[in-house]
């Protein structure tokens, strides 16, 4: 590990040391015992139909990436990129960000293709995933029946706004995509010559992205590629919201039964804390569930704190076992693969 990435490690832990200790100063009467006994009570099958969900969600990927793949490797199928994707989510939640680009480096090997070209898709899938959670999310929102219902109406508004900056930042990146697309070289030197008063180097650099990006865009072969992309894209993160529903509900309580359409709030805050992650346990994707649950769905701290650990334990953890299997079988070291995907 080097120094940049010991110094961020420090720099997390510290600000998540400092969430911690706020949120224990405001549960004060924290009770353990109360903890563990709802821990215990917990109907362990629907556990397992989240966990089963979540490995959907990961096959869904491959296919995803599938259609990426077909104008330049057509006979690639869905079942070859499952290994590289459950091998690349282990690195992650092993390795924290050092592991993000393990899953396109193992897809480029796997195809023969320029790593470089398997970046571009990864930030091309990125916008998928952005968008898809988006709309998702903006019409649970946006929905009569849906989120006025929360135990606290008065985020409802909060939500409304972050539902107009979600439904901006999908339209500004589109129209981005759509520039690059048709412009890529035009739109790489104007980034170069834009920036360049910085630091020659760094124009250089963001230039070289966008064309990375542009290359990543020609994976898109057609309106009838666009609309599978976008099916399966949407399809998958409903299917994380279920996963998300079958934890919640497997405490078997009023306070967590809560539907589909405001478990993408709880989803939403766990991305956003997951910027904050200590390599192998998290913290910030925990911390921001169980400050959700508490706050804004009125779930007991004892509660949410089970909830929250749970609902990392299934969506971000439970892919470790099989892909260290995959990795040992396939004789891969996930920090080896870290140091040479970066």
């Amino acid at each position: 590990m080097d120094k940049k990435r010991i110094l961020a490690s420090v720099v997390v832990f510290l600000i998540l040391a400092v969430l911690v200790y706020l949120q224990y100063r405001h549960w004060r009467t924290f009770d353990w015992g109360t903890f563990w006994s709802q821990t215990h009570r917990i109907k362990k099958i629907h556990v397992l139909h989240g966990i089963a969900l979540i490995y959907l969600g990961y096959l869904m990927r491959a296919l995803r990436w599938k259609i990426f793949l077909k104008p330049v490797r057509p006979k690639t199928t869905a079942r070859e990129l499952i290994s590289p994707t459950l091998v690349g989510f282990t690195g992650i939640a092993l390795l924290g960000r050092a592991g993000e680009f393990i899953r396109p480096y193992l897809i480029a090997r796997r195809t023969d293709l320029p790593f470089s070209s398997q970046l571009a898709v990864w930030a091309v899938e990125r916008i998928f995933d952005v968008g898809a959670f988006a709309v998702l999310t903006v019409a649970a929102i946006f929905l009569p029946t849906a989120l006025p219902s929360i135990p606290h109406p008065e985020y409802y508004r909060r939500f409304q706004e972050a539902g107009f900056a979600l439904i901006a930042l999908v339209v500004g990146t589109t129209v981005v995509a759509i520039i690059i697309g048709r412009n890529g070289e035009a739109a790489a030197q104007w980034v170069e010559q834009r920036f360049s008063h910085l630091s020659s180097n760094f124009g250089h650099k963001m230039a070289e992205k966008v064309r990375e990006f542009g290359t990543g865009l020609n994976t898109i072969h057609g309106p009838l590629s666009l609309l599978w992309l976008t099916l399966v894209s949407v399809g998958m993160w409903y299917v994380i919201a279920l996963a998300y529903q079958e934890v919640t509900h497997s405490y078997g309580v009023d306070a967590l039964a809560i539907p589909v359409s405001q478990l993408l709030i709880l989803m939403g805050s766990s991305m956003v804390g997951s910027m904050l992650q200590l390599p192998a346990v998290g913290g910030g994707s925990q911390m921001a569930t169980i400050a959700t649950l508490s706050s804004v769905f009125d779930v007991p701290p004892e509660m949410a704190a089970s909830c929250g650990i749970l609902l990392w334990l299934v969506t971000f953890a439970a892919v470790v076992p099989v892909g260290l299997l995959l990795a040992h079988r396939e004789r891969l070291s996930l920090r080896k693969l870290s140091v040479e995907s970066h």
